[in-house]
């Protein structure tokens, strides 16, 4: 049997950058949700993945057809990643936020961010892995924030 804290810790030798990906809840208030695997899939037709606990209160948001934003933070931003990754009440509190193309905000700050459609849902043990079709997106400078050992860091200089 794998012991779950080690192969967490093995996985944590990999640094992963950092996205909050923001959606309206079922009331339609501002929400969303800390991801450590945002990744693109492909350029044509223009898709992105992450993945997502099934535990987590968020995760019965998203189904096939539900408009959601990506947002890449810059490594200034880590108070604002712990603040998505909390069970709280209104996770978007002192957050600024902008409309989209699709019917979700976006994080105002974030150095890039993607505009999708719940694409497909596939299945992932104890996760869900969200694809999302790419309906609009923009970046700006900055270094993003990332997650390596248990930690929020600023990148590496080259």
């Amino acid at each position: 049997m794998t012991d779950p804290r080690a192969l967490r810790n093995a996985f944590g030798v990999l640094p992963t950058g950092v996205a909050v990906v923001s959606l309206f809840d079922e009331a339609g208030k501002p929400t969303g949700v800390t991801v450590g695997s945002f990744a693109s899939l492909s350029l044509d037709p223009a898709l992105c993945l992450f993945s997502l606990g099934k535990a987590q209160a968020s995760a019965r948001l998203f189904t096939v057809g539900v408009p959601f934003v990506v947002n890449v933070l810059p490594h200034e931003l880590s108070d604002v990643a712990w603040q998505f990754a909390k069970p709280l009440e209104d996770k978007c509190e002192g957050v600024a936020l902008s409309d989209t193309v699709v019917d979700a905000p976006r994080l105002r700050d974030g150095i890039a961010h993607f505009a999708c459609h719940g694409h497909a849902i596939h299945d992932g043990g104890d996760h869900i892995i969200v694809v999302g079709q790419i309906e609009d997106f923009d970046h700006r400078d900055g270094e993003a924030l990332v997650f390596y050992r248990g930690g929020m860091h600023r990148p590496a200089p080259l």
